[in-house]
């Protein structure tokens, strides 16, 4: 469990909380995603991330942590609905704001450890506006079986986990990623992530406090 945030007060008490979650081991504290990415943390790992940094910050950090393997878990003082939109679109597993209390930040650590994602309810509205603007308009030229594969991948699935999910082969998970390929011209699983939330089409799921 990993902390790149830039003001110490937050910083210090984030850290805290950290130390008090069962079966949680501290990893890196950083103040930028530079520092952060230096010190080359092992990936897989949840990383509490605020936005408003030095260097690269917003959807640009949000990426950088995603793409060097980590998953991020946003905790910014703004919750604006194009920035919120815009996180979750470059790879962020969950977006809270620095009003959140001790138990919810908790809850969303979890969530997120488990493979899982999450937004606060509030947060979450933005995610369902966005979605039904989308079904208003164009919609992709996707079957149901490539949406269902190309939503479980927006949420990190692995290409074993989608087969297992959706009871089907590896090969047959694989073929179907071809297909999406194909079809939008987005090759990177972060850019097909990006597409799903984008699209409406990924589900961010969310866990009671």
């Amino acid at each position: 469990m990993s902390i790149v945030e830039d003001h110490p007060l937050y910083r210090a008490a984030l850290a805290r909380l950290v130390d008090g979650l069962p079966g949680c081991t501290p990893g890196p504290v950083a103040g930028s995603v530079e520092e952060f990415l230096a010190y080359r943390a092992p990936a897989g790992g949840v990383v509490l991330l605020d936005l408003h940094l030095p260097g690269q910050q917003g959807p640009a950090a949000a990426l950088a942590v995603t793409e060097a393997g980590h998953r991020p878990l946003v905790i910014s003082a703004q919750a604006e609905r194009a920035e919120v939109l815009a996180v979750l679109a470059a790879g962020a597993r969950g977006y809270l704001t620095k009003s959140a209390e001790a138990p919810e930040i908790a809850a969303a650590i979890r969530q997120i450890a488990g493979g899982g994602t999450y937004v606060s309810p509030t947060l979450a509205a933005f995610l369902l506006d966005s979605a039904r603007s989308r079904q208003a308009g164009p919609r992709l030229a996707l079957t149901p079986r490539e949406r269902e594969v190309l939503a479980l991948l927006a949420e990190g699935e692995r290409d074993v986990d989608i087969a297992r999910t959706l009871t089907i082969s590896v090969r047959t998970v694989r073929s179907h990623l071809d297909r999406i390929r194909e079809k939008t011209g987005r090759r990177r699983r972060s850019e097909l992530t990006r597409l799903a939330i984008g699209e409406g089409i990924a589900v961010w799921r969310r866990v009671k406090v």
